[in-house]
């Protein structure tokens, strides 16, 4: 599959007198970021960067790794979703993954840095690959909810990038300030 056309935000510009950006951050989210997720992001250099966001179309899901995860967190209902394999059509997916991106993108807009990005196949790392292939990356930041199981064996989506990735990559859980 092709991937669509990339949200970008042509009004987010650098002040006047001040330089553009020549790195990138690359940010792959699981869900739509917060106010609060962004600022940590932003917060965490002080040389004008650019971000690029990847939101992955989750239209794959492993039943028992759903399921642990949902009652790690307490999520019943989420649980007995995972166990009925009720997982989202590929549109739906999509259609989720784009309403994802372009509140991500508006959130970035609105602290002043420029920002990009697209929705990507279900297994994101060949997007991070190409991201990163194609120059300019300084660091690669996920954001995701905790996973009780691929936190644990590191199989989540930080771990398998710091595997293949030459770049630094930091692993965030959305909605804290906490570390993965």
């Amino acid at each position: 599959m092709t991937e669509p056309a990339a949200t970008t935000s042509p009004d987010v510009l650098p002040a006047a007198g001040a330089t553009a950006p020549t790195e990138t951050v690359v940010v792959l989210a699981e869900d739509a970021l917060t106010a609060a997720d962004v600022a940590h992001l932003v917060a965490l250099h002080t040389e004008p960067l650019a971000y690029r966001v990847l939101v992955p179309a989750d239209t794959e899901r492993n039943v028992l790794v759903s399921l642990v995860d949902a009652l790690s967190l307490g999520e019943l209902r989420e649980a007995l979703d995972a166990v009925r394999g009720r997982t989202p059509s590929e549109a739906a997916a999509r259609r989720s993954a784009q309403e994802k991106l372009d509140e991500t993108v508006a959130r970035f807009e609105v602290a002043g840095v420029p920002v990009s990005g697209a929705v990507v196949e279900d297994d994101p790392l060949p997007a991070l690959r190409a991201a990163v292939a194609d120059g300019g990356v300084r660091e690669v930041a996920v954001v995701t909810y905790p996973h009780a199981l691929e936190d644990t064996f590191h199989r989540d989506w930080a771990s398998r990038a710091r595997d293949v990735l030459e770049v630094p990559v930091l692993h965030l859980y959305a909605g804290t300030s906490e570390l993965g």
